[in-house]
């Protein structure tokens, strides 16, 4: 099985201690379905800074920052998305990219 680099753009913050807790729990019971396909359920991320070839650094992340990452055990890129499609990041107006890790 390939690994695949999933990471997170966007997402909302909960508004909320109580939508925290939602938030959680959906990240908890996704995470939980992957089961052994999840190598590494990464963390969140804060703010980011992309240094460009010239070497001058962009302080926001760039265009569409990231906000989190996981790593994950799949068949192929197919199979990768598919597992993708349920991530709760989608609800909240989030997008996941993925990519195939490649062995070096």
């Amino acid at each position: 099985m390939a690994k695949y680099l999933y990471v997170f753009h966007g997402g909302g913050a909960p508004s909320s201690p109580e939508e925290g807790a939602k938030v959680m729990d959906a990240w908890g019971k996704w995470m939980g379905g992957l089961g052994s396909a999840l190598v590494d359920g990464g963390n969140p991320v804060g703010k980011s800074s992309t240094v460009l070839s010239d070497g001058s650094v962009i302080d926001n992340g760039g265009a569409n920052p990231a906000s989190g990452y996981s790593l994950v055990e799949a068949s192929d890129l197919n199979d990768a998305l598919a597992k993708a499609k349920d991530c709760p990041i989608l609800t909240s107006g989030g997008s996941v990219e993925v990519a195939e890790a490649m062995d070096m």
